[in-house]
């Protein structure tokens, strides 16, 4: 299992994660259905592909949103095929569930939670009974091999139908949190162009510290580190400690990447500025992080890549 553990990490570009990789592998080896859940921004999707794509089934995945039907789902038969061939197989389109369904495939649903309660239902006896009845069609049974992999992000309440416990209770949940601080400068370090480790380390604590301000609801993922690094190394090519260029950066990279409370008397300006001073001064006192992160994580981030190298030879 630790093999193909370290495999996953090599061949998906996935930093640390083992616990969670071991779970959902023993949970898919042993037929069971899964649902990665996290915040936005912590690899919930990467994770769910690596896993299906361990698996080597047919893979058909879904994108979930509140327009999803129950139809969509499960099926549909086309009106100008049913008035001329009537309710046939021929005139049925099938859904994805249906379809992974008959092939034994994988159905991968990202954003589980932004399907409507009725359309999250169908899959109910699918997963417990392998089988699901369409009117007029009639039964689908599930050939072997068929599993469901999905995604949700459990905090976010817009445009989101809460799963039912029914449908909760048919899933190994695989719950992630935020990855520690030297993770996320390994994904920042792997994901982005910046060169400067500097840079990565203020970046990162930068976005850390928006997760633990309480006139912030929703703080920065990781990929806001990545975009700021990018974003600074880009503009400025090394790193300095001039306040005004990292609020420069730091405003068009965070922006969409942060929600404030509705009590907040802060703009989100003012508020961005105090967060990145205080980091500021923090790596200017050297406690933002131990200068040895980037030596005790580059052999791991230069595995990673000479293994993507090696593969596209």
């Amino acid at each position: 299992m630790e093999s193909i553990v370290r495999e996953l990490q090599i061949k998906h570009n996935i930093i640390g994660r083992r616990e969670e990789l071991t779970s959902a592998l023993i949970a898919a080896q042993a037929g069971k259905h899964i649902l990665f859940e996290g915040a936005v921004g912590v690899g919930k999707t990467t994770m769910a592909l690596a896993v299906a794509a361990h698996l080597k089934r047919k893979i058909v995945r879904i994108d979930g949103d509140e327009r999803y039907t129950e139809q969509k789902l499960a099926g549909w038969y086309d009106p100008p095929l049913v008035l001329a061939k009537g309710y046939t197989k021929e005139s049925f389109i099938l859904g994805p569930l249906s379809k992974a369904m008959l092939e034994g495939a994988i159905l991968l649903i990202n954003e589980l939670n932004r399907m409507p309660e009725g359309t999250q239902n169908v899959m109910l006896s699918a997963m417990d009974e392998k089988t699901i009845h369409i009117p007029k069609y009639g039964q689908v049974n599930a050939e072997e091999g068929f599993m469901i992999i999905a995604t949700q992000n459990p905090d976010e309440y817009i445009g989101t139908s809460q799963l039912s416990e029914a449908l909760k209770d048919r899933f190994i949940c695989i719950n992630l949190d935020y990855q520690s601080e030297e993770g996320e400068r390994q994904i920042v370090k792997l994901r982005s162009s910046c060169r400067d480790d500097d840079i990565i380390e203020v970046s990162v604590a930068i976005a850390r510290m928006t997760r633990e301000e309480k006139e912030i609801r929703r703080g920065s993922s990781v990929r806001g580190a990545i975009d700021l690094s990018d974003m600074f190394w880009t503009i400025y090519g090394s790193f300095n400690d001039d306040l005004d260029k990292w609020v420069r950066c730091a405003t068009p990279a965070l922006l969409t990447k942060i929600e404030l409370q509705d009590f907040s008397h802060e703009k989100f300006n003012e508020l961005l500025k105090r967060i990145i001073d205080k980091t500021l001064e923090l790596q200017r006192a050297g406690k933002t992080s131990s200068k040895a992160w980037h030596k005790n994580a580059k052999p791991e981030i230069d595995q990673i890549k000479s293994a993507l190298i090696e593969k596209k030879k």
